[in-house]
């Protein structure tokens, strides 16, 4: 049972972490070229399952809260296909754990940056009609690329020095 509890507090902490990060950098964390630091955290299910929930819900979280101040031009959508897509990439990083390079998970960095551009460039493409699909790919995936490969692998190799995890 404690294990459970201390596992459902891992994931909580990561939420409330994902949020803050968020919001801090409020106005760069939504819209066509976004770069949200917050997505750096999505190396963690790589040290622990409990981190594909806790992204869920601080992705869902900090979507919310960009659609109540009216920060998140995606709005409703973003609940919707930015959580699921949170979801489904931090499952896939969790599955490529194993994967490592000099002792970083390098290749589990990419299923935020591939599976955001694809699903976040699709709903932003709904969102402002008019600009073609692959554009808002490409700017979803670079910053996405700073923030999960490079912050990402960064956070990786504090955590492998540190030995936290």
């Amino acid at each position: 049972m404690e294990n459970r509890i201390q596992q459902l507090t891992r994931a909580g902490l990561i939420a409330a972490v994902y949020v803050v990060l968020t919001l801090v950098i409020q106005p760069i964390g939504y819209g066509t070229v976004q770069f949200r630091v917050a997505e750096m955290l999505t190396i963690l299910p790589v040290y622990m399952p409990e981190a594909i929930p806790g992204l869920a819900v601080g992705c869902f979280v900090s979507n919310l809260v960009g659609l109540s101040t009216g920060a998140n031009p995606a709005g409703g959508w973003d609940l919707l296909i930015g959580t699921a897509a949170t979801a489904v990439a931090a499952f896939l990083t969790y599955r490529l754990r194993e994967i490592r390079f000099k002792n970083l998970p390098i290749l589990a960095t990419l299923p935020p940056v591939i599976v955001n551009a694809i699903a976040i460039g699709a709903e932003l493409a709904l969102v402002y009609g008019g600009v073609p699909w692959y554009v808002h790919v490409i700017g979803v995936a670079a910053g996405q690329l700073a923030a999960c490969t490079v912050c990402g692998t960064l956070l990786a190799a504090t955590l492998n020095k540190v030995k936290i995890l």
